[in-house]
Order: C-alpha cells, then structure tokens, then sequence
C-alpha cells in the first residue's frame, strides 16, 4: 500500500478518522497534478463536519455516516463511525441510522416509480412496506426525519424528499438546519466520488 503524501488530503482524510486509505485511481488523478479540488474538499468537508450552526457534531457525523452507508463507502463508514461514537452516539443510534438509511432506499424506490408512472391504479395500492422504526426512534422523531429527508435527497425522490421536509418541519426542524442537512450529504457524497 503506498502511502499518501499530499498534505491536503492526508489531513482531510484525518478529520474524517480515516487512516489506512490507499489511493483510488480518482483520487490518485487529482493527487498527481496536485489539483486545487483537492482544497476546496477539504474546505468543504470541514466546514459540514466541523462547522455547522444548526446541527451539532454528532448529527453531522451521523448524517455522514448514513451518505457513506447509501453510496457504499466502507472507508468513510468506519471513519464516521468512529466520529460519531467520539461525538456520542451509541450503538442503538448507529444501528437505527443503517435501519434508517436502508428502509429509505426501499421507500424511494418504490415511491420514485409512484411518481414516476402516476397512475391512480398503483397509487391506489397498499405500500405494504413495513415501516415501524419510524413510529418511536431512537434518534428522536425530528431528527430521524432530517435523516430521512437526506438519505432521499440523495437518492433522488421527490416525494419523499417532500414528505420528509414537510415532516421535519412539523417536528420543530427549521428551514435552515434542513438546509444544511442536506449540504453536508451532498458535499459527503462528492467526497466518495474522490475516495472511491
């Protein structure tokens, strides 16, 4: 394994609690021309791990992890795993955030071909899909809400993202911590591309 020597990574990926990292081949292409994305990435994974105003650090950490465990990034699911058990969180939140993640990708599968093929016929049909993890989690009912909203988000459904905000706000969740929510599982997926 080759070790990384760009600073500029070498110290973004120890904010994340990453170590071990062998360079991807995209990874690699930026490290090779010393390319300035380098920086901005960092700058911007900084700023949604370490600086947010309306989450704290273990939200963030564990919206991270839910991006790592939807884009299958095992480098950064161990990483941020480590940070949000730094942060606090315990093994029946981390386990309800893969719970979570995992029930949101059935729902926005199903939900996106809904929308997609509107027809009454199939919106008339029973979901059948068995959701009780949502009815008292661990996370809390606002915040297993966000998380769900961001797991949607990146997987592109409308009307779970819509039903989510919509929920999220009703639960005391302000326009602006979605906001950044969603920001931060963005700049994480944007991250993977790199990694991976």
């Amino acid at each position: 394994m080759a070790e990384i020597t760009n600073e500029t990574l070498v110290k973004l990926l120890e904010t994340v609690k990453v170590s071990g990292y062998e360079a991807s081949e995209n990874a690699q292409t930026l490290i090779d021309v010393e390319a300035r994305y380098l920086k901005d990435l960092k700058i911007n994974v900084g700023n949604v791990i370490n600086n947010t105003q309306y989450l704290n650090k273990k939200e963030a950490a564990l919206l991270a992890l839910a991006t790592a465990i939807n884009e299958k990034s095992d480098v950064l699911k161990k990483g941020f795993t480590e940070l949000a058990k730094e942060n606090g969180a315990t093994a029946e939140e981390l386990a309800e955030v893969v719970a979570a993640t995992s029930l949101m990708n059935a729902n926005n599968v199903f939900y996106r071909f809904r929308h997609f093929v509107n027809k009454d016929s199939y919106n008339s049909m029973p979901a059948g899909i068995k959701m009780s993890i949502m009815m008292n989690p661990v996370l809390g009912k606002e915040f297993f809400e966000l998380l769900s909203l961001a797991v949607s988000s990146l997987n592109g459904c409308e009307m779970c993202v819509t039903s989510h905000e919509a929920s999220v706000r009703q639960h005391g969740g302000s326009e602006q911590r979605i906001f950044e929510a969603v920001k931060l599982v963005a700049i994480i997926r944007s991250f993977v591309v790199v990694l991976s």
